[in-house]
Order: C-alpha cells, then sequence, then structure tokens
C-alpha cells in the first residue's frame, strides 16, 4: 500500500478500534489459481502480550477450510469511513485554482497466517462470541438459545472456524492533513453540508488528524 508519511497511522489503539467498528474484512490469500478473497466478520483478540489475533468463520465448502494447519500468508482489509472531497470545499482554490478532487479514508491493511479450525466446540464458542458482539446494539439481542438445538448443530457442522495470527497492521488516515488549516476547515464545512452521517464521521476525523 502507498502510504506517505503524513496518512500513517501505528497507534495499535486506533488501528484495533477501525477493526472493532468495522468487522467486516476482506481476506486475501494465493491460490494455485491465483488470488482468492473473501469478505468476512471478524473477531479482534488481543492477549496479554499484546498480540493480535482474528478469528472468525468459513463455509465448511470454502476453499479456505482446507488450508494448510501450518499457516497460509494473509492479507485482510478493513475498511473505515471515506467521503469524496470536492475542489471546491477548499479555500485555495479562490486564489490559485490548483485543486483537484480527492477521496478522504481510513483502512488497515492485516498481514498473518491462516489457519483452519475444524474443532465444532471451538466454532460454537466463537459464534457465540461472534452473536453476542453482532448483537449488542438490538434493543432484543438475539442468542443462540432462541434457536432449536438440533438446528444448531446442524447449522455449526457446515462451517470452520479460522485464526490469523497476526504479523504486522498498517494503517492509512488520508484525511487531508497534506492541506493547509484553511482548507481543511474548508473541507469539514463541506463534509458537514451533505447532510451523510458517514461525511459527517470523516469530518470528526478530518478535526482530530488537523
Amino acid at each position: 500500500m502507498y502510504l506517505p508519511e503524513a496518512f500513517e497511522e501505528s497507534k495499535p489503539d486506533a488501528l484495533h478500534a477501525l477493526i472493532r467498528a468495522n468487522p467486516l474484512g476482506a481476506v486475501i490469500i494465493h491460490t494455485e489459481d491465483g488470488l482468492d478473497a473473501n469478505h468476512l466478520p471478524f473477531l479482534l483478540d488481543i492477549d496479554e502480550h499484546g498480540k493480535a489475533v482474528l478469528r472468525g468463520h468459513v463455509a465448511r465448502k470454502n476453499a479456505f477450510a482446507t488450508l494448510s494447519t501450518a499457516g497460509t500468508d494473509t492479507l485482510v482489509i478493513f475498511e473505515g469511513p471515506s467521503a469524496y472531497i470536492s475542489p471546491n470545499w477548499y479555500p485555495s482554490k479562490q486564489t490559485t485554482h490548483e485543486v483537484v478532487p480527492t477521496y478522504n479514508y481510513a483502512v488497515v491493511h492485516v498481514h498473518g497466517k491462516l489457519t483452519p479450525i475444524d474443532d465444532p466446540r471451538w466454532v460454537r464458542g466463537l459464534v457465540a462470541r461472534l452473536t453476542q458482539r453482532m448483537e449488542s446494539t438490538q434493543p432484543k439481542p438475539w442468542k443462540m438459545g432462541d434457536a432449536p438445538s438440533d438446528y444448531l448443530d446442524q447449522m455449526i457442522e457446515k462451517i470452520v472456524g479460522i485464526e490469523i495470527t497476526v504479523d504486522r497492521m498498517i494503517g492509512k488516515w488520508k484525511m487531508s492533513q497534506n492541506r493547509t488549516a484553511e482548507d481543511r476547515a474548508g473541507v469539514v464545512q463541506g463534509l458537514a453540508s451533505t447532510g451523510s452521517p458517514v461525511d459527517a464521521e470523516v469530518a470528526a476525523i478530518v478535526r482530530r488528524e488537523a
């Protein structure tokens, strides 16, 4: 990933927060048939030594379920908020006209090794944790106990767990850090004018990164 110094984000807390707020990752591996990508929700766990692990599951018929238990080199991409930035929002346009459109965005690239885990007890525990995490914002969270036990057994039999031991995380927060204070203020104002909740989220990051 092209990473100018101004856009680099290396603070673990910030990287972890983006992943937890946007848990659907694009998982990419290289196979004999070329690149293969899947989009999967993950839990991010940090052990007492600060080591990060991503945990999720795939369908048993998915090629990821048959990967080597020795670990397969993997890239996972997590995308945070993003927004189009119009040149009209830069005050400098009025004086120099040397401005062009761009996009602001925040992403984390996770590099590590993916290992399938074909253990029904492990998978059941992972699904329970993932469900609890995803349902936490619901007025009445759905629980695994809400479904018939024999049905759950059938569904769990159809999936395999995956674990990605993280080697490194690379964060890129491209949030107008390379613009003047006046242009950044113009970006914030322009984003606020759209009425989009995502644009408002990007505007808040632009303010914070200034």
